[in-house]
């Protein structure tokens, strides 16, 4: 009989077990030599005051670690620094900490509109827009500003670190330290090494994840690393789905039924629709662009998106979404079929654990358990199911190659890994897989 997926994966002591294990597990560098010194992190810079910059900044300020936060614009620096207040009062007024914690950290954090109030950073982490042309004009100037030694981190989610690093004259001091919204919240850190990234500063970074309370997964240099990489397979076919009639709704009622708090459409909407779009513009996202060409469909903000919201932004099926999914859909040429909640969450969710098969043969990740602490931590993979690599095992490789291999006849952006297939074959479990150092 087959296992829904709606169902606990296994037992609740054996997940538990299977967590605690995979969260130490993961803390362990292979390769790193024994007795790896580590620079010393007195001082961090951050550049950018925005949400993420602002919640990356306070978590070392909640650890007694001075921070200079750089901004180019007055105003926004002023904003930043008064969410960041607002937040600690917040924290304070609810009894998490005492009252004068709040000047005692607020004290940590200082604003400057000049880079070169970074010269004595230890680490200075850039966390502005997802644009490389930005990202290594900002590099190139701290390899230029900031002292020797200091180790250049971007909070890049995605974009190719290797790259970044090569705007500097020190490469092996280049990481990614890819922090998850909201940054002080959130406890996953996604430490990305870069091809000349030295041992000295993976084991630096892995020690500071530590110190401020985050859960750590090293990741090699591939688009999106870990999660994000992991995230676009399931977001791909779930367009795919709609071309064939399914309606946002639908897809997010199974994703919910599984586990997660928000389904893709609703992640969507929360995040806003307009991230990427451009009026006029057809990008990546067809449907999403005919959506928000219908003003002001925005997502929750505008109070309207993949859902109508009422004013206390609950959401409800939009009958003008449904006909512009109708018509959508008749427009791609996919034959209409019915899917069943279990459809959709194959569909959906095995071509992540493909994914993650073809991040282990590629060397991107050093053990399986590393991508679902990844997805566990930072992407509310419901803990029932501990992890995708841990469904993939609980299920069979075989169900989830069958299903990947279905999908990849329709949707192109699918490749079945390798890996996957031989280990179907040979009836093996990604538990079985020994952890590798990473291939850099």
């Amino acid at each position: 009989m087959t296992t829904s997926l709606t169902a606990p994966a296994a037992a609740a002591d054996e997940i538990s077990a299977y967590i605690s294990a995979s969260t130490k597990a993961a803390w362990d560098v292979k390769g790193l030599p024994a007795g790896t010194p580590l620079k010393p992190i007195k001082k961090v810079g951050v550049l950018g005051a925005g949400t993420m910059g602002g919640g990356i900044s306070m978590n070392f300020a909640n650890v007694g670690i001075a921070v200079t936060i750089v901004e180019i614009q007055q105003a926004a620096l002023d904003r930043g620094l008064g969410v960041i207040r607002k937040n600690y009062q917040n924290s304070a007024d609810k009894g998490r900490f005492p009252q004068e914690e709040v000047g005692i950290r607020m004290g940590l954090l200082s604003g400057s509109l000049n880079r070169a109030d970074l010269a004595d950073c230890d680490l200075v982490i850039e966390a502005v827009f997802e644009d490389m042309a930005v990202k290594k004009e900002i590099f190139a100037d701290l390899d230029r500003i900031c002292k020797p030694g200091a180790i250049l981190a971007s909070n890049t989610s995605y974009l190719d670190i290797n790259e970044i690093a090569s705007a500097t004259k020190r490469p092996e001091d280049v990481i990614g330290l890819h922090f998850f919204s909201p940054a002080n919240v959130m406890k996953l850190l996604e430490i990305v090494r870069a091809k000349h990234t030295s041992d000295t500063v993976v084991a630096t970074a892995m020690d500071l994840a530590k110190k401020i309370n985050k859960v750590a997964a090293l990741a090699g240099v591939c688009p999106g690393f870990i999660g994000n990489r992991m995230l676009s397979k399931r977001g791909i076919p779930a367009g795919a789905l709609l071309k064939a009639g399914a309606m946002p709704w639908d897809i997010d009622a199974a994703f919910n039924a599984f586990g997660f708090k928000m389904g893709p459409y609703q992640m969507s909407d929360l995040a806003g629709l307009d991230i990427g779009w451009k009026p006029g513009a057809t990008t990546a996202n067809p449907l999403r662009d005919m959506i928000c060409e219908r003003t002001p469909r925005r997502g929750q903000k505008s109070g309207a998106g993949y859902y109508d919201y009422d004013e206390n932004r609950v959401g409800r099926p939009s009958p003008e979404v449904e006909a512009i999914v109708k018509e959508f859909a008749a427009k791609s040429g996919v034959a209409a079929r019915a899917v069943t909640r279990e459809e959709i969450l194959e569909e959906c969710i095995f071509p992540m654990i493909n994914e993650g098969a073809a991040i282990l043969e590629e060397g991107m990740a050093q053990r399986p358990g590393d991508i679902d602490v990844t997805w566990l931590n930072g992407y509310g993979w419901p803990q029932d199911k501990g992890g995708p690599m841990f469904l993939g095992d609980k299920v069979g490789l075989q169900r989830v190659l069958d299903v990947v291999e279905r999908v990849a006849k329709t949707v192109p952006e699918i490749q079945v890994s390798n890996l996957l297939r031989a280990m179907a074959k040979d009836g093996r479990k990604f538990a079985d897989l020994p952890a590798q150092p990473l291939k850099v």
